[in-house]
């Protein structure tokens, strides 16, 4: 009987508060030790999830990890730790407008129309910034060993994702990855822009593809690929465009290891000349994430991001208990029921 854990990759979405749910995902993943992460991509509130744990990692393990975790989405909750100037700008940008008037959210959507961050944030502050440098060594990230990490940002010039890699993460590469283009000024990176990376990979699969040998990835899906009602309202509309473009990408590269992996199956392409099956898994994308509208994902009360929380970690041990000996055996995702599509 082989006791030794099992490796697998994580791909995290980026959602706003709602990377509070992979908070949740992660701390079960942690606790688990019979699971070892062996790399991790993301974008957004992915990427920055994926360093605050790495940094737990490197400074004292798992318990470190968690721990840290929980006191990153502490400092961001409206009952965190910034300061009486940071939580003003803070309020300003994510609840104000919302908790001012029941429509308040589409007046924010039509005054974004016109004003430019570059106008209503000429100082570039960035709260959240300092909190992540507070709470995450850089310069041992980049040097010390542990996951492979990649974030995700979208060159705001070429129009193309980027990934960064461990090795060169920097606060300004997570707060690139985290850069919705209406709230906050492109981040400059050598000379170059750069605004949130869930434009171009939410989260990216390739570099966990071509650039490790663990053929397991598991996606913490936050972004729900389906809702069942129409929107008719100007905010109801323009949310679910963000989650259908903030999902396009992802889609995209499933199709994309699902036809390498049909080919495999057919014998057109050879395992092991450049080409490998994935074994793909989910975790959330779909059940009680689709009650929370795309508009929550300015909300950070603290007993939200908690009861996000709990949810990502019933979802996890919920999923490792039907799904753990499938790692390193076969896919769990169901690729053709993610695509809707008649199986092949």
């Amino acid at each position: 009987m082989n006791d030794s854990p099992k490796t697998i990759n994580l791909a995290l979405q980026g959602g706003g508060s709602h990377g509070a749910f992979t908070w949740g995902a992660l701390d079960a993943l942690i606790a688990d030790e019979r699971i070892e992460i062996g790399a991790i991509s993301g974008a957004s509130a992915g990427a920055m999830n994926a360093v605050v744990f790495a940094s737990g990692m490197l400074e004292g393990g798992r318990d470190a990890a968690r721990r840290k975790l929980h006191n990153f989405w502490l400092s961001v909750s409206a009952e965190g730790s910034l300061t009486p100037i940071q939580r003003g700008f803070y309020d300003a940008w994510f609840e104000a407008w919302r908790a001012a008037l029941p429509q308040a959210g589409a007046m924010w959507d039509a005054l974004a129309t016109f004003v430019s961050p570059y106008d209503a944030n000429p100082l570039d502050l960035s709260p959240l910034r300092d909190h992540l440098t507070q709470l995450v060594d850089f310069d041992a990230l980049r040097k010390m060993p542990g996951p492979k990490i990649f974030v995700a940002a979208t060159n705001v010039h070429t129009g193309r994702g980027e990934v960064f890699r461990r090795d060169i993460l920097t606060p300004d590469h997570i707060m690139a990855s985290s850069c919705l283009p209406r709230l906050f000024r492109a981040v400059d990176i050598d000379g170059e822009p750069y605004w949130d990376g869930g434009y171009a990979g939410n989260p990216p699969l390739w570099p966990l593809f071509y650039e490790t040998d663990c053929r397991d990835t598991v996606i913490v899906q936050i972004n729900p690929v389906e809702r069942h009602a129409t929107p008719h309202t100007a905010q109801e509309i323009a949310n679910r465009v963000n989650e259908i473009t903030f999902n396009a990408a992802l889609l995209g590269e499933l199709r994309a290891a699902d036809f390498v992996a049909r080919l495999i199956e057919r014998g057109a392409l050879k395992e092991g000349e450049g080409y490998r099956r994935e074994l793909l898994h989910r975790i959330g994308g779909a059940g009680k994430l689709e009650s929370f509208g795309a508009a929550s994902k300015f909300d950070v009360t603290w007993s939200f991001l908690v009861a996000l929380c709990e949810l990502g970690r019933q979802a996890t041990r919920e999923w490792l208990d039907e799904n753990f000996a499938a790692i390193g055996e076969r896919s769990t995702l169901n690729i053709d029921q993610a695509l809707r599509r008649k199986p092949a």
